[in-house]
């Protein structure tokens, strides 16, 4: 029974989080923690953390048991997002001096991109192991208040890094 329960899409959110700790010290300056938190307004972090939270810990609420059609496409939209983002990484870390990567929109790739793993993590975990109203739609809306307040954030430092 505990196996049932342990199915679960943390298992798509753990990918992320590994790669998050393990290319997170190859990333430029601008992106290490002692510069990227430096001059953030507490409104930005909160909200960014909050919704982090529930966006991170949901997912150990919802069965991975992709087996309608609606939740195979999410499979292919989740693994379309983890490609990009980890290319919105990639960029920065093999070619950050590059037009792209020292553009706002380079540098916040790895900010906004994550919207299409998470809408895939939404549609294949489309249901929870509790027994409330839910659908996708509830982590969808949830990714994309983090996502509001993390490209907040994102913002913030480029516009710093700048003009500073």
């Amino acid at each position: 029974m505990i196996l049932y329960y342990a199915w679960n899409c943390i298992w798509l959110v753990i990918p992320i989080l590994l790669m998050n700790v393990l290319l997170m010290k190859k990333l430029p300056k601008i992106y290490q923690t002692e510069f990227f938190s430096n001059g953030i307004p507490a409104w930005i972090s909160f909200g960014e953390n909050a919704f982090r939270i529930a966006i991170f810990t949901l997912p150990l609420l919802m069965p991975l048991y992709p087996a309608k059609f609606s939740q195979k496409i999410g499979l292919g939209v989740y693994l379309a997002g983890v490609i990009l983002y980890f290319l919105s990484w990639a960029m920065q870390i093999w070619f950050p001096r590059s037009q792209w990567s020292m553009s706002r929109c380079g540098f916040m790739a790895s900010g906004f991109t994550p919207l299409l793993w998470l809408i895939g993590v939404a549609l294949v975990g489309n249901s929870l192991y509790v027994a409330i109203s839910y659908t996708p739609w509830v982590y969808i809306v949830l990714s994309i208040a983090f996502l509001i307040f993390h490209n907040l954030h994102c913002w913030r430092v480029y516009t710093l890094a700048r003009n500073g």
